[in-house]
């Protein structure tokens, strides 16, 4: 396989790996198909006005102030004298558009709506709006056009206001909430002179919906705890009071109308989320009105937490829900049938009715959850061999018909209690058969691409040694190849084709399963560089051989827990430092080797710090900057002394701009943060110079000197000037130590290179990226490449989580990018904080590892 080739099958391999994540794990879990359920008897309420405090965290709502009294009197009058009260516990991820689509449609999390960026679901659903009569809505333009444009029909009306309303650098982020009052007020006012509208308004089965941002905007902008957010939740208590009491007035005090006031998702105290932290996940929920039961008055309650003595409610009973559950009650209350794809279980506790009533409810929910699973066991028995196909025995045909018919019986006898209590374990059974027909192919598919992935590595390993090293021998390559591996794979795809295609199986599951077949065939071509590499394997001692297969795999363990536990990069970092002391090389090249430690050793106190964001420190990155500008002045003092001069001015003055550019940036932060403080916006300047600074740092180092230790210099003021950017606190510091660590590093090799008796250190000086390079002339690889590989993947997770977690949403501060923008928007803002891991390692590294390979 010629390298051009072998290059395109890798990056076709890598792309089917990368889709195969999306498509295996990432798939809908939304089932069609399934008829309406609804609850025959009459409901309690007419209307439901569903209040949605955007970011509000459970204990900033029922906590007392400093002086005891309650942070929004109002909400906290009704929940001890008119209404019910518990905790919404929310999902991952803990995020706007996933939060109200539990809320209103009642599932969680459809994974596919990543490719949307949150804002909208790719798959059709329905919601308690759809299935209103007429559901009239007012907030962020984020949320609401999502839930009206999978509405059938067109009754659910959208009133928006502009998405640069959004701004987390605004004077005031409450006025979004204001306006949502505001303009709710002036809907009613105006109805009085329609009739059309004032019909509507009287209808049944009628929901109002307030969605209310200016919390969560306030929280990501000064945090929970700042006087911002807790006087946002004081004026949304005073905004529900004031729009509870129009509406009375309105409808004549018919007690017809049932409230809601809850949380699409919480936050941390650094103002974010996205992941499970309980700030995130726990949220408030109040009920009242018509069918929602009253207070209920106990002597005990048994919680593992502490909320309840903190918060001074003991003696209310807490009725604590999971997110999806509110869907239920909320059609419940209005008599709209239960929402298609909810997997919500109806909180009974919060209703006020009958206990017929209930179990009508009950019975109602559970044969709607039935009717998903029922769905799914035929979509997935269709596609799947008769004699093959493991059906989810706790809920066979039969089963299904028992449970159905007992708790119907149970109703018919007025058991109430126990129709319940069945209605509740069928819904348990079919939510965990959902699931298992959900995840029916996930271990087929996943062990097709684990299967390729193992080959895949196997014949990359196999083609280096074959091409890079001298431990093949030439006399067993044989040109003239036996044609029976070829027939075998090829029938083996044959009959892989074949299975899928009876069972009329989708294209992508042809491409998993049929991928392993040309990959191993591939590996089974160069079955003689196996058979040469197990001989020269077993010529080694014993005791080295299972001495350095031991360390590879505590290497390995190493790498893997520092993805959940960041303080193992530190560990990882200390012994690096202790490196040239195991090896003595530190006795040949002292200075290196001190200086080697000494950034080791600084670099390990990165993972150590708290996660980027979390305690903004401006005066950090300030300094950064001007460490960097101070490394700056005497590198060129030094290249200017060195016997590789520029080429010219031009040279130079890329690096004065590069410089000039890490000056800047500096300022911007600077003025930014300052702009920010004092709620005077993002300044149009500083997000000018911000965004050219982006634009240029990519086209700079191009135009620099193409010497090895120069380039490398020039790409990392480059990325310091984007860097210091996106920077909020001691993170600015981490590409400067990172950097001087891999420069040092360079060196070190070098010094490893003197035990084979071959130093490159000449060719080193003079490299020169210009050129087209044959590697081939400069060395084959050997054992010591194996550790050579395992520090370069080190320093490439430590890139990723050194200051944070790349992989939780939450481990990234939005303030990071507010030099660039600070209107909301979650692709651009996603992109600008990839930014901060990922330069460092497409570009930087890249570079790095060349130099490396060649020299290292």
């Amino acid at each position: 396989m010629g390298v051009p080739v072998f290059i395109l099958a890798g990056l076709l391999v890598h792309f089917v790996f990368l889709a195969s994540i999306f498509d295996i794990y990432f798939s809908s879990p939304l089932v069609h198909g399934m008829t309406p359920q609804q609850t025959p008897l009459p409901p309690p309420a007419k209307r439901l006005v569903l209040f949605v405090a955007d970011g509000l965290r459970a204990d900033s709502l029922f906590e007392l102030n400093s002086n005891n009294t309650p942070q929004a009197p109002y909400l906290r009058a009704i929940l001890e004298n008119n209404g019910s009260w518990g905790i919404s516990h929310t999902r991952v991820p803990t995020e706007s558009r996933p939060g109200h689509v539990a809320l209103i449609a009642g599932f969680y999390e459809d994974v596919s709506a990543v490719a949307k960026g949150w804002k909208e679901n790719p798959v059709e659903f329905d919601s308690v709006f759809n299935e209103s009569k007429h559901t009239w809505s007012w907030g962020s333009p984020d949320i609401l056009p999502m839930f009206a444009k999978g509405a059938t029909g067109d009754h659910v009306y959208t009133f928006c206001y502009t998405a640069e309303s959004e701004d987390f650098g605004a004077q005031d982020a409450a006025e979004l909430d204001t306006w949502v009052f505001d303009h709710v007020k002036s809907f009613f006012n105006s109805s009085r002179s329609n009739q059309t509208l004032f019909s509507a308004l009287n209808e049944e089965k009628v929901v109002l919906f307030l969605h209310l941002l200016g919390i969560d905007t306030n929280g990501h902008a000064h945090r929970p705890y700042s006087k911002e957010y807790k006087e946002n939740i004081r004026k949304v208590d005073e905004g529900v009071e004031e729009i509870v009491s129009m509406l009375e007035s309105f409808y004549g005090n018919d007690g017809k109308t049932a409230y809601i006031l809850t949380s699409d998702h919480g936050m941390t105290d650094w103002g974010s989320h996205g992941a499970g932290h309980p700030s995130e996940t726990l949220t408030p929920l109040i009920a009242w009105g018509a069918g929602v039961n009253y207070p209920q008055e106990v002597t005990s309650q048994l919680f593992e937490d502490n909320f309840l003595k903190e918060w001074k409610l003991e003696n209310l009973k807490r009725m604590d829900v999971n997110q999806a559950d509110i869907a239920p009650l909320m059609a419940s209350l209005i008599g709209v049938p239960f929402p298609l794809n909810s997997v919500g279980t109806l909180p009974l506790e919060y209703l006020n009715n009958s206990d017929h009533f209930k179990a009508e409810s009950m019975f109602t929910n559970a044969v709607q959850v039935l009717e998903q699973f029922k769905v799914k066991m035929s979509q997935k028995k269709r596609t799947t061999l008769s004699f093959l196909f493991t059906p989810f025995k706790p809920l066979s045909d039969s089963e299904q018909i028992n449970f159905l018919k007992k708790a119907r019986l149970y109703i018919q006898q007025q058991k109430y209690s126990e129709a319940v209590s069945l209605c509740k374990t069928l819904i348990n059974l079919a939510l965990e058969g959902l699931s298992y027909y959900h995840t029916y192919d996930r271990l087929f598919l996943g062990l097709s691409i684990a299967v390729s992935f193992v080959g895949w590595t196997t014949y990359v390993i196999l083609v280096i040694i074959k091409t890079h090293t001298n431990l093949i021998k030439a006399a067993q390559i044989n040109n003239k190849e036996s044609t029976g591996p070829l027939y075998s794979f090829m029938f083996a795809g044959m009959i892989i084709a074949f299975f899928l295609l009876i069972q009329a199986s989708p294209w992508t599951y042809y491409v998993y399963c049929l991928l392993p077949v040309p990959i191993w065939y591939a590996v089974v071509r160069e079955l003689h560089v196996i058979q040469d590499l197990a001989a020269n394997l077993w010529s080694l001692p014993v005791g080295h051989s299972v001495g350095f297969l031991l360390i590879c795999i505590l290497g390995i363990e190493l790498l893997v827990f520092s993805f959940f536990y960041r303080s193992t990069l530190t560990v990882g970092l200390l012994v690096f430092a202790g490196w040239p002391v195991i090896t003595q090389m530190w006795v040949q090249a002292k200075r290196t080797t001190l200086i080697w430690t000494l950034l080791c050793v600084f670099l390990a106190v990165f993972p150590l710090m708290p996660v980027v964001g979390r305690e903004p420190n401006i005066p950090l990155v300030i300094v950064a900057g001007l460490t960097t500008l101070l490394i700056s002045c005497f590198s060129l003092a030094s290249f200017s002394r060195s016997e590789n001069k520029y080429r010219g001015k031009e040279d130079l003055k890329v690096y004065f701009y590069q410089m000039f550019s890490i000056a800047l940036s500096t300022y911007v932060v600077s003025s930014t943060h300052n702009s920010l403080k004092n709620k005077q916006g993002l300044p149009v300047f500083n997000q000018i110079v911000s965004w050219m600074t982006l634009a240029s740092s990519s086209a700079l180092p191009l135009l620099s000197p193409t010497l090895l230790f120069q380039r490398l210099f020039s790409i990392l003021l480059s990325l310091m000037a984007t860097y210091l950017l996106l920077s909020t606190g001691y993170e600015a510091l981490f590409p400067l130590v990172l950097s001087g660590l891999m420069l040092v590093w360079i060196q070190m090799e070098q010094e490893a290179l003197q035990h084979y008796g071959l130093s490159l250190r000449s060719k080193l000086a003079v490299f020169n990226f210009a050129y087209a390079t044959d590697i081939t002339q400069f060395r084959q690889l050997h054992l010591d490449d194996i550790r050579r590989s395992f520090f370069f993947v080190f320093f490439i997770v430590t890139a990723f989580f050194g200051t944070g977690n790349i992989a939780s949403v939450n481990s990234f501060d939005p303030a990071s990018v507010y030099c660039f923008l600070t209107v909301f928007s979650p692709f651009m803002m996603g992109g600008l904080l990839l930014l901060k891991p990922f330069p460092h390692c497409s570009c930087d590294f890249r570079h790095y590892g060349f130099a490396l390979f060649l020299f290292g």
